[in-house]
């Protein structure tokens, strides 16, 4: 595993925004329990899994997905019945409410009291707290929607169960035939997200022969006319928009209306269903990179999770397969592995599964997780805009980067 991350990684980091201490010294048996039995049948084991991610905070409702998701997962790999091979399979819900010391301050309690698997949270911060407490601590982390590139591959401990940054824009690529030699204009304000967006498609676009240009906007521009005709004047080949906040309406009505959604192919990333709704006029012109929709896949695993989620009065969205596949990969992880990290480790390394999203691998040499992304299209549907298939990007032509040892 690598040791170290380089400027190039902290900067890919920032694009999870796009769609989004001391530890314990004493050594930890892994939590379990044996109950007796009245009937002389041998006692159930238990196995406790530490599951930390926002509750509540400003990232609950993206938690909400990534909880529904696992609970959904969790049903399907145990048939229902919370166990594997005779192995309880017990449950710890802590909130992080988005916070690093929070989430550090739960993962110490927990492991404390032998806890030697964690899993979840949907912040980059978070996630990179907790896979330095697993590495401290030499207990197995499965992190959760967390997009930072700088997770994977950071130790030999930490998994993840969603895909990551540089993924979404290799995504953006694949909307032309040929990326070398082509003009790729980033699109952003003139924020450290925006900037670490343009270091993002600098370093993967352009590192598969792009020419990559940036036009950064001040954050408190409220009128996009001119800057809108200036994607037009750069004639760029592709347009890589990441946009946050309250100026996006406006923003993407001058692009529709100075005719650039017309001239040229503009990206950028469809978040989850609350969002479908935010660009108005311009919906049907917009090409989107997309890690998940309800209707992107049809397999077997997709409708399961799709139907016990909407069993349970939710809605799959963008997150929930993060939490399915964290759950299908602590079930082969206790399966193969007893409860012993080391065991448990070398269980999912190279761990191939069906999920929501079809084939997943986990890469053995940084614990990347393999996996088709989604070219989609907004179409009107009635007043509101919903999301249509219109391409899959296979996981290898999207795949990472191995991170360096």
């Amino acid at each position: 595993m690598r040791k170290e991350k380089s400027a190039l990684i902290g900067a890919l980091a920032s694009l999870s925004l796009i769609l989004a201490a001391c530890a314990p010294t004493d050594d930890a048996e892994p939590a379990s329990s044996s109950s007796s039995s009245a009937t002389g049948e041998a006692p159930a084991a238990s196995v406790t899994v530490g599951l930390v991610t926002s509750e509540s905070g400003p990232l609950a409702g993206y938690g909400e997905q990534y909880l529904a998701g696992f609970e959904a997962g969790m049903d399907y790999a145990t048939d229902g019945t919370g166990m594997i091979d005779g192995t309880e399979i017990v449950i710890e819900h802590r909130d992080d409410a988005g916070d690093a010391d929070k989430a550090v301050t739960a993962a110490k309690e927990l492991i404390g009291a032998g806890v030697n698997i964690l899993a979840g949270t949907v912040s980059s911060g978070v996630a990179l707290a907790l896979a330095e407490q697993a590495a401290q601590n030499e207990v197995l982390y499965i992190s959760g929607p967390a997009a930072a590139d700088a997770i994977t591959g950071i130790n030999e401990y930490t998994f993840r169960s969603g895909r990551q940054s540089s993924q979404d824009v290799a995504t953006a690529g694949t909307f032309l035939d040929d990326i070398s030699g082509k003009s790729v204009l980033v699109f952003a304000q003139d924020t450290a997200f925006g900037q670490g967006n343009f270091a993002a498609v600098d370093a993967i676009l352009g590192g598969q022969g792009a020419e990559v240009s940036s036009l950064l906007v001040a954050e408190d521009i409220t009128e996009f006319t001119t800057f809108a005709q200036q994607v037009i004047d750069g004639s760029p080949d592709l347009v890589f928009v990441a946009w946050a906040g309250a100026t996006s309406g406006s923003m993407w009505q001058a692009m529709s209306q100075q005719g650039v959604l017309d001239a040229v192919p503009v990206v950028t990333g469809l978040g989850d269903v609350a969002t479908y709704g935010a660009y108005g006029d311009a919906s049907e012109s917009i090409s989107f990179l997309n890690h998940y929709f309800a209707g992107a896949t049809d397999n077997a695993v997709n409708m399961a999770m799709v139907e016990h989620i909407e069993g349970a009065g939710g809605t799959p969205d963008l997150f929930s397969p993060d939490g399915f596949n964290a759950a299908l990969m602590v079930v082969q992880a206790i399966k193969e592995g007893a409860g012993d990290v080391d065991a448990m480790i070398a269980a999912l390394e190279g761990y191939e599964f069906e999920g929501p999203k079809g084939t997943m691998t986990v890469r053995a040499s940084d614990h990347a997780l393999l996996q088709d992304m989604y070219q989609v299209k907004l179409v009107a549907d009635g007043d509101a805009y919903m999301p249509e298939l219109i391409g899959t990007a296979a996981a290898a032509d999207v795949a990472p980067a191995e991170a360096a040892e």
